[in-house]
């Protein structure tokens, strides 16, 4: 079992930074791939980021490259989302996602069945 618990979403005007947090805990295991998604209201849930097992790999949806870093510090079982430049299309809800199991499907990373174990969510606000 694995439990992931996100924190650092909150309100903020366009323009402005947040920087998202996942902590992971439970058994040992090994973790193959971190990332998040994010969920508006009435829409699906859509891929963000994603970070590999060493940190050597990242990848972003479109829309937030530039503006959006994935990290992570494997010693503190924590991976980190900062988020600059935010718009209001970035309002949603952020759910941390962690894999531990080995997938080898085009675009792998960006795929919710991936992924086997969710945070419940952190919501973030971007007013205009």
């Amino acid at each position: 079992q694995v439990q992931l618990v996100e924190s650092g979403g909150g309100l903020v005007q366009a323009g402005g930074s947040l920087r998202l947090s996942c902590l992971a805990s439970g058994r040992a295991f090994t973790t193959y791939a971190m990332g998040w998604f994010r969920q508006a209201t009435g829409k699906e849930r859509e891929f963000v980021s994603a970070i590999t097992r060493s940190g050597s790999s990242t990848y972003y949806v479109d829309s937030v490259k530039g503006r959006f870093t994935i990290s992570r510090d494997n010693a503190k079982n924590t991976m980190y989302l900062q988020m600059n430049s935010l718009k209001p299309e970035d309002s949603a809800i952020y759910y941390c996602a962690l894999t531990n199991t080995m997938r080898y499907e085009d675009n792998w990373y960006a795929k919710v069945d991936t992924y086997n174990y969710w945070g419940q969510g952190t919501q973030v606000t971007v007013s205009s």
